[in-house]
């Protein structure tokens, strides 16, 4: 049974500044097993428009990188969490997104998370949205990776130095979602010129790589949570419109982690 999503009138204290994004068009029970089919939608739209208005005005951007030098594409992922967590009773003047998003982190000055949630003072929660698109997953992979493993040894210790006193442990969450293609699900060879890798990257695609990775990144507890998600332009018009490769990487259980997290607050 899926948990209740918390009083609305819940008691939370005002911050000084309110998320700019609004809330989205979503589907009638929220918390259904694909709560993010809307914000896939977003995604291959927006890419599209931004690839189609980069195209006609004759700017030098390439293939599919006209559409991600535009950004933008995770906005309805940043909308749906922000729509389920003003339904769990979080007031909207306690969710950042898009500004008032940076965070102090320990080997730079600040970084800039996706969604913040911030309560008289408190650091709640903080997300990272990121996605990835082919033809050139290996370069990429390995950048989203070091990224994403970098940013948690970050903040956490940051926050073991203090730069958030006196929250308690935050939630921190990151979600990627990733182009599902026979490019992403081929095997994919390892090179061990001097030692041997770890049995689970053999003959793994960068699909089961991202899938490895992310549960890595949970069980090793660099994240409270993370959620990965695989979809196909050709199949943005269906519901659902992605797949989730693992349960306990799927959108449901984010969101599950998240509110409750919220809802202690």
């Amino acid at each position: 049974m899926e948990p209740e999503l918390g009083d609305p009138k819940h008691e939370w204290g005002a911050a000084p500044h309110q998320a700019v994004i609004p809330r989205p068009p979503v589907q009638d029970s929220i918390m259904s097993t694909h709560v993010f089919t809307e914000a896939v939608r977003h995604f291959w739209a927006t890419r599209t428009k931004q690839a189609d208005a980069q195209g006609a005005s004759g700017e030098k951007d390439q293939g599919s990188r006209a559409a991600v030098t535009g950004g933008r594409q995770m906005d309805g992922f940043s909308a749906a969490l922000h729509a389920l967590l003003v339904g769990a009773g979080v007031p909207q003047d306690c969710i950042f997104a898009q500004r008032a998003v940076e965070l102090p982190g320990f080997f730079r000055p600040t970084k800039q998370w996706d969604l913040v949630v911030v309560r008289k003072g408190i650091l709640v929660a903080a997300i990272e949205l990121k996605s990835q698109v082919g033809p050139s997953f290996g370069n990429n992979f390995n950048n989203r990776t070091e990224e994403a493993m970098g940013t948690a040894v970050d903040i956490w210790t940051a926050y073991r130095e203090g730069a958030f006193a006196p929250s308690s442990a935050p939630w921190i969450g990151y979600l990627l979602l990733l182009e599902d293609c026979a490019k992403s699900r081929e095997p994919v060879r390892v090179v061990e010129p001097h030692f041997p890798v770890f049995h689970e990257f053999h003959g793994a695609s960068y699909a089961r790589r991202y899938e490895i990775f992310c549960r890595k990144l949970v069980r090793e507890r660099h994240y409270s949570s993370a959620c990965l998600l695989l979809a196909n332009q050709q199949r943005a018009d269906e519901a659902p419109n992605y797949t989730e490769p693992s349960d306990e990487l799927s959108g449901s259980q984010f969101v599950h982690g998240l509110l409750a997290r919220v809802q202690v607050h």
